[in-house]
């Protein structure tokens, strides 16, 4: 065990080296570069631009030089300094800004991930339990309607709901006058009572998708032969339900884990661009849009350096909860 972990630590090196060279030639392929959009809008604004600034930033970071030498001084700076460039849109080090949003959304991704696994795991077990039953069929009902109805068009009724109902300001994570200001315990109210609009959107979706999984594995070991020993020993059926059938059931939701890890950091980005919230996502997605290749960059190698983490740590944990996996 101790040396498939090793292995599995070392293969990471060259995984993540392989991900940045892909993810650099991608943010590259498309034409032209950042400098030549951004000459373009203001030229089409009829505003003037500085061509001695533009061409020293150029030549700062490589550009016009071949890819392979950009992406060199890239990832030297980042091995070396820490240094993820800078964000030629913002104006600002690409580590500053994912560090402004970074612990909000993780605050809310985790949010959400925690209140989807309390409510998915109690009614995944009901439902197997308790199969064709008419709980089961409202917690079938509630799943198809999470699983099918559009996550914003979800988050635009709550909004309205918020508003009209409950007087309260949409969109975003604080109100006006908390926007700017210092955290203090009052912006931390704030921010706690604009959390729950966010929180239900996000555990709607992977409530109902969990239940399903939880419900279908769960039904498959029900009727195995080791349940039935389990409770004709003596366990009553609580104890033989939550020993045996369940603790196999959880296998997909380990599984899982690897996804988990970059959902905390990426956030539900439609969600957040029609909540207005001030996440990761928005910001990834923007920069994707305007070519900000550092920025862009850094992002999807932080995502998959978390996917790469996030799958050693499923793949340890299903070998510690399923004896029936081991790693010799």
């Amino acid at each position: 065990m101790v040396q498939y972990i090793v292995r599995r630590v070392l293969m990471i090196i060259p995984t993540l080296f392989a991900i940045s060279v892909v993810t650099f030639i991608i943010i590259q392929l498309p034409p032209g570069d950042f400098f030549t959009t951004y000459i373009s809008n203001m030229a089409a604004m009829g505003e003037s631009i500085d061509q001695t600034v533009v061409e020293k930033i150029k030549a700062q970071y490589g550009f016009g030089e071949p890819i392979y030498v950009q992406y060199g001084k890239w990832m030297w700076n980042i091995v070396s300094k820490g240094d993820f460039g800078r964000s030629f849109q913002k104006g600002k080090p690409v580590t500053d800004l994912i560090g402004e949003r970074l612990a909000l959304t993780f605050a809310l991704s985790l949010f959400a991930l925690l209140v989807t696994w309390v409510i998915a795991f109690p009614i995944g077990i009901y439902s197997a339990v308790r199969q064709y039953s008419i709980g089961d069929y409202v917690f079938t009902f509630l799943g198809f309607v999470g699983l099918a109805v559009p996550s914003f068009l979800i988050a635009l009724v709550l909004m309205y709901i918020a508003f009209k109902y409950l007087g309260q300001s949409v969109g975003g994570l604080f109100s006006p006058q908390f926007s700017g200001a210092p955290w203090s315990l009052d912006k931390v109210k704030d921010f706690l009572s604009h959390l729950w609009i966010p929180t239900v959107i996000i555990a709607l979706e992977g409530t109902a998708g969990l239940i399903r999984v939880m419900r279908a594995n769960l039904l498959d070991e029900l009727h195995k032969p080791y349940y039935t020993t389990a409770k004709a020993k003596g366990l009553s059926e609580f104890q033989a339900l939550i020993q045996y059938p369940v603790r196999v059931a959880l296998n997909p939701w380990i599984s899982s884990v690897g996804w988990i890890l970059p959902g905390l950091v990426s956030g539900a980005t439609i969600i957040s661009v029609v909540l207005n919230l001030p996440t990761t996502g928005p910001m990834q997605l923007e920069a994707l849009l305007n070519q900000d290749m550092y920025l862009a960059g850094s992002f999807v190698l932080l995502l998959s350096t978390l996917t790469v983490i996030g799958t050693l740590l499923s793949d340890l944990l299903l070998a510690w909860i399923d004896p029936r996996i081991r790693y010799q």
